[in-house]
């Protein structure tokens, strides 16, 4: 399973498409939104650099993760690598898990880009917040991963692309990505993992702690991804 891993980062890190619109796309937006607010507060108090750092950074982790092993999964179904696959000694639990581990770490750069410009802006952060904050956006992008793996056996080849930006952007556009989220759309919004995932960063503010709550509804999103690509992915095999 290693070298699956091992393979699917590198190809991964080679991939332009990658570059362009996990690391590049969500860095250039960052500096886009701070140079609107000019600086200011968003919505809250909370300083919009700072805000809009870790939006970017989950913006662009998510879209690594989720598009990613959505697409190039469908491709490997198409392409028939899949049931190469399956005749070798591989486990299908390990290419599963392999999948959702090798997307996982290709979220890192997407992450670093991100905080990168933020302390050059300023965004002030001890080390220990700064690590933990890339460590918990790191882990809770497994969420996203476990959940490309299940649509990439959920739809058909031709139809995992459109499906997946649907779901990436209401996801993103009701998480909190581009404005934070307030009034009766909380009610909702806790239903949503994208916006669950952006409130994980909340310990970094002034006066707040870990959101436990917002930790126990990713642990929970994981678990059933994790089991709905599992049996997604039974279902492909018994079919092919």
């Amino acid at each position: 399973m290693r070298t699956l891993i091992q393979l699917e980062v590198m190809r991964s890190l080679r991939n332009r498409r990658y570059l362009m619109f996990t690391v590049l796309y969500p860095a250039l937006l960052y500096v886009f939104f701070i140079s609107a607010y000019s600086g200011g507060n968003v919505a809250g108090g909370i300083p919009a650099k700072s805000y809009f750092m870790v939006s970017m950074a989950t913006f662009g982790a998510v879209g690594a993760v989720l598009t990613g092993n959505a697409q190039r999964i469908a491709l490997e179904r198409k392409s028939g690598w899949v049931r190469q696959l399956r005749l070798t000694a591989l486990p299908g639990r390990a290419y599963t898990f392999g999948k959702i581990a090798a997307c996982a770490v290709t979220t890192l750069p997407a992450i670093a880009v991100v905080f990168a410009i933020g302390a050059i802006e300023g965004v002030k952060l001890s080390a220990g917040q700064w690590l933990g904050l890339a460590a918990v956006l790191w882990l809770g992008s497994f969420v996203f991963a476990a959940l490309g793996v299940a649509l990439g056996y959920a739809a058909q080849p031709e139809a995992v692309q459109p499906l997946v930006m649907i779901i990436y952007m209401l996801m993103a556009a009701f998480g909190g990505t581009w404005f934070p989220v307030s009034g009766s759309l909380k009610n909702f919004a806790r239903f949503n993992p994208v916006y669950l995932y952006n409130q994980l960063a909340s310990f970094v503010q002034p006066g707040h702690s870990m959101n436990t709550t917002a930790a126990a509804g990713m642990a929970g999103f994981l678990a059933v991804f994790v089991a709905g690509a599992a049996y997604l992915y039974r279902k492909d095999t018994k079919q092919a």
